[in-house]
């Protein structure tokens, strides 16, 4: 028999739910509660059994059951919460109900397993009526799964074909570019791996079983190339990710991939991309978004560099707590020492580190974004273009700039403005000044593009931070204001103001000294060129190109400053598309044919996605439409062939084939 589960330290034994004080106000849970519940009933002892059904007793009192109520069905964040807000409450409260009576419904007394019915079945409806927009990834399974799980339950055909037909539409709306508008975050993406295997595990669906494991394989492939294979943390860009995920690059790392693993989800080949060799690699890919998101990764031996080419700008205004990460880097310091971490973020009224709460949850430490962002990479090279986010005519701001930081400032070894050594901080930079930090293995060049100054003397400086060194590049700094040039529509608006930076990262053994790496860097041709100023016409455009040259290579990007659209972006080889993936190991197309490590995969329908494992001996090839289509996989020495198949998987393994796929009736 299992050892009983303990209670959290903050539970509350009389209200049957975990308890948090917030400005004084005493709140219980419902999330951690019903979690807590299921736990407790997979654990198994009777004296957590009957703890469970007491927690779900108080669960069930925060349903929303009156009939007038538009969200008749949902729940209340807290047990203290008046009305339902958080319309995601219903997803979470049923996520954890809904496998406890797939599993153990003996186990319950007779009259709540009737009433967790009765409130499943209320809920699922409250899903339906919400039904959750495919960009918001997480919840959109949760749908998908509670809906598929639930209608099983209930013997409710109708909702779990919803849940089913859901599934294959959400795998649609992320096959149009690759990756879903969620993508890469450490956080969600174990979200997206629990949730999907609980698919896999309970659904007696078997097309639905083979679509979910499919969609695990390609998450699956992404966090494992986005994992560095010299330090084993998990790099950027993230389209979502909390401070301690920021500051702290070993909060996620191959541990977890491999957690994943140990536990079936994922499929075994994932562990071979965990074992690929410590070689400079780029990976390349595309999320769905309001516009396309290009994300890039290099790592390098000694560090990892991920840029995406615009933030995550769904739900941006609910999420601004977990806004895209959308220039991080990460690199080896001394052993003694957890790796470093660089990172971008534009900041208003000088607000670093800050508290975000509603009256009832607990206040999270926040790094806040409060900027646009473009950005175009390659290698360990970089543009970032930053335009304001909340500077406008009706809001009064003491600041406006978009700021470095290398965290810990402890770790920083060394500090230069070109050719002279920074001994003492705040250090001014004058325009045209390249910075040179120097830290574990890594060198940093960042070099300031053209401000707009938006108040007289905006600082270029470099100064510490709560611990940590920061460049601060300012459009403004000075008395509170507003700004009406920055009212759009209005009569003085000319644009946004410019802001943004060309930064490179280079090996620490690259270069023999910061000054050597700082006139390397100078040496470069800097194109920083825009429209002159005039006032805004609707349809008209007021274009802000960058590119930076040297040795032969080229980075550029153009945006519209008007309307802060992304124009271009392109590298020496040319304009700069929208790949699906590609990366040394695997690509992914929208029909057709893709080659990679020798293997060729031939599909008269798409998507595909071929992976080509280190070693050479194992190949796996993808689809994932709705539709059946014939399969050809050409290996060295060998040829698979299918007529005919749905979604599913083939695995090549020295010579051993396996097929998971929907097959003909």
């Amino acid at each position: 028999m299992s050892s009983p589960l303990a209670l959290p330290e903050n539970y509350d034994v009389q209200a049957h739910m975990p308890a948090h004080q917030v400005h004084g106000r005493v709140f219980h849970a419902t999330i951690p509660a019903v979690q807590l519940a299921s736990e407790l009933m997979a654990n198994g002892t009777p004296a957590g059994i009957a703890e469970a059904a007491d927690i779900f007793r108080a669960v069930l009192t925060c349903q929303e059951v009156r009939e007038t109520d538009p969200h008749l069905g949902n729940f209340r964040w807290e047990l203290e919460d008046e009305v339902v807000e958080d319309l995601n409450a219903v997803q979470f409260v049923l996520f954890y109900c809904i496998p406890v009576l797939c599993k153990t419904p003996d186990a319950l007394p007779p009259d709540l397993l009737a009433a967790m019915r009765r409130a499943i079945a209320l809920g699922l409806q409250e899903i339906a009526r919400i039904d959750v927009a495919p960009t918001y990834t997480n919840i959109v399974i949760k749908d998908i799964v509670n809906s598929c799980l639930g209608g099983q339950l209930l013997n409710d055909e109708t909702t779990a074909r919803r849940g089913r037909e859901k599934l294959v539409r959400w795998m649609a709306h992320v096959d149009t570019y690759g990756l879903p508008a969620e993508y890469n975050s450490p956080n969600y993406a174990s979200v997206a791996v629990r949730v999907l295997g609980r698919l896999v595990e309970l659904t007696e669906d078997e097309h639905t079983r083979i679509r979910a494991r499919t969609m695990l394989a390609r998450l699956g492939l992404s966090a494992a190339l986005h994992i560095h294979p010299g330090t084993g943390n998990w790099a950027g860009p993230f389209s979502r990710a909390y401070s301690h995920a920021v500051f702290n690059a070993d909060a996620f790392n191959v541990d977890n991939v491999r957690a994943w693993l140990d536990d079936g989800q994922l499929p075994a080949w994932i562990g071979d991309l965990l074992q690929r060799p410590d070689v400079p690699e780029q990976i390349d890919e595309t999320a769905h978004g309001e516009e396309p998101v290009a994300l890039s990764t290099y790592h390098s031996p000694s560090f990892s560099l991920g840029v995406a080419s615009c933030e995550l700008k769904t739900q941006e205004v609910i999420f601004i707590a977990l806004q895209s990460c959308v220039f991080h880097a990460q690199y080896r310091r001394p052993d003694s020492a957890r790796s470093g971490v660089l990172f971008s973020r534009y900041i208003l009224d000088d607000q670093w580190l800050s508290f975000q709460t509603t009256p009832s949850r607990e206040p999270g430490q926040v790094v806040p974004e409060e900027g646009h962002f473009y950005g175009v990479h390659e290698r360990g090279r970089a543009i970032g273009l930053y335009a304001p986010r909340g500077l406008d005519a009706w809001t009064r701001r003491t600041s406006a700039k978009a700021v470095m930081v290398w965290a810990e400032i402890e770790q920083v070894d060394e500090i230069w403005i070109g050719q002279h050594k920074v001994d003492v901080l705040p250090a001014e930079v004058s325009r045209g000044e390249v910075v040179v930090v120097g830290s574990g293995g890594l060198w940093t060049a960042v070099l300031p593009l053209e401000l707009t100054d938006l108040g007289g003397g905006a600082p270029i400086r470099l100064v510490e931070l709560d611990g940590h060194l920061a460049l601060e590049m300012y459009n403004y700094t000075g008395p509170a204001k507003t700004f009406w040039e920055m009212a759009k529509p209005g009569s003085f608006y000319q644009g946004q103001p410019r802001c943004g930076f060309y930064c490179e990262l280079a090996e620490r053994t690259d270069h023999a000294s910061a000054a050597d790496f700082a006139a390397k860097v100078a040496s470069g041709t800097l194109v920083d060129e825009a429209v002159p100023p005039a006032t805004y016409v609707a349809g008209g455009e007021r274009a802000l190109r960058v590119e930076y040259v040297r040795d032969d290579r080229v980075l550029g990007i153009e945006v519209d400053l008007f309307e802060w659209s992304l124009k271009r972006r392109w590298t020496q080889d040319g304009p700069l598309s929208w790949p699906m993936h590609e990366s040394p190991y695997a690509r992914q197309s929208a029909s057709g044919q893709v080659a990679i490590g020798g293997a060729t995969l031939t599909c008269d329908k798409g998507p595909i996605w071929l992976c080509a494992c280190p070693g050479g001996k194992r190949y796996i090839a993808a689809y994932s439409g709705p539709e059946m289509t014939s399969l050809r996989l050409q290996v060295p020495g060998d040829v698979v062939e299918l007529a005919e198949m749905g979604a599913g998987i083939v695995v090549w393994d020295e010579g051993e084939v396996t097929v998971e796929a929907i097959r003909p009736s």
